[in-house]
C-alpha cells in the first residue's frame, strides 16, 4: 500500500502555502495536477522539482490509472488542483475514489479554501452552511436551483465567474432583495474586496462598475426577509 496526498494550494497569495504542503510536494515521486503549467510555476516558486502529470476534469479517470500504477510500484504521489483544496469544485474526487478502491492510503494536506475563507469573514450567524459551488450556466437551471436553495432557509456558498455574477445577483434580488449576502472578490490577491449587505445593495454596487474582474464567491444567508 502506498500513499496519495491531496494537497491544498493557495487560492491567490503564495504566502498561504503551508510548510507541510511544500515538504510533501518535495518528497513525492509524482505530482498529478489540474494544469501542469500553473503547478510548475508553484513548484518553481518553492524550489520543488518533481515529475508531473495532467489530471483535469476531462481526463481524470484516465490519468488516475497512471497515478495508481505509480502507487502500485510502491511510490508516493500527490494531487494538487490549480487553486485551493482539490475536489471542492475542482477535480480530485474521482482520483481519490479510485486510489482508495485500489487499496492505497489517501491523506489530506489541508490548505486554502475559498469556501472556508469567505465564511470566516462573511459576518453570517447561521448555524449551518451548505456548499453549492458553481450553479448551472443555463439560466433556467440556475434560477430553479437558486430558488430551491433560498427556500431551504440554510446559508449557502456559491462560486461564480465575472461573466455571470450580475445575473446571479439579479436573480437573488428578484427572489429576495433583502436577503443578507457577502461577496468576496479576488480573495487573498492584490485587489481583494468584500461587499456585505442586502442582495439589492450589493447588486447596485457591482452594477455601477463598468466591468467585473476576478473570481467571485458568494455567501447567502438562510434567513428570509419576506
Amino acid at each position: 500500500m502506498a500513499i496519495l496526498y491531496i494537497v491544498g494550494t493557495p487560492i491567490g497569495n503564495l504566502g498561504d502555502m503551508t510548510y507541510r504542503a511544500v515538504e510533501t510536494l518535495k518528497s513525492v515521486d509524482l505530482v498529478a495536477c489540474e494544469d501542469t503549467r500553473r503547478t510548475l510555476k508553484l513548484l518553481s516558486h518553492f524550489g520543488i522539482r518533481a515529475p508531473m502529470i495532467s489530471c483535469r476534469a476531462g481526463n481524470e479517470a484516465r490519468a488516475a490509472e497512471k497515478v495508481i500504477a505509480c502507487l502500485n510500484e510502491g511510490k508516493t504521489a500527490a494531487y494538487a488542483s490549480d487553486a485551493g483544496t482539490p475536489a471542492v469544485s475542482d477535480p480530485g474526487a474521482v482520483l481519490v475514489q479510485l486510489a482508495a478502491g485500489a487499496g492505497h492510503e489517501v491523506i489530506p494536506i489541508p490548505g486554502a479554501s475559498a469556501f472556508a475563507a469567505l465564511v470566516s469573514v462573511c459576518g453570517g450567524r447561521d448555524k449551518s452552511v451548505l456548499f453549492e459551488g458553481f450553479l448551472s450556466p443555463k439560466p433556467g437551471r440556475r434560477r430553479s436551483r437558486l430558488k430551491e436553495l433560498l427556500d431551504m432557509e440554510t446559508a449557502f456558498v456559491l462560486y461564480e465567474s465575472p461573466f455571470r455574477i450580475l445575473k446571479v445577483l439579479a436573480d437573488l434580488v428578484e427572489f429576495d432583495k433583502g436577503r443578507y449576502i457577502c461577496v468576496g472578490r479576488e480573495m487573498t490577491k492584490l485587489h481583494e474586496e468584500y461587499l456585505r449587505g442586502s442582495a439589492a445593495e450589493i447588486y447596485m454596487r457591482l452594477a455601477e462598475k463598468n466591468e467585473q474582474i476576478g473570481e467571485f464567491s458568494l455567501f447567502i444567508s438562510g434567513n428570509k426577509t419576506d
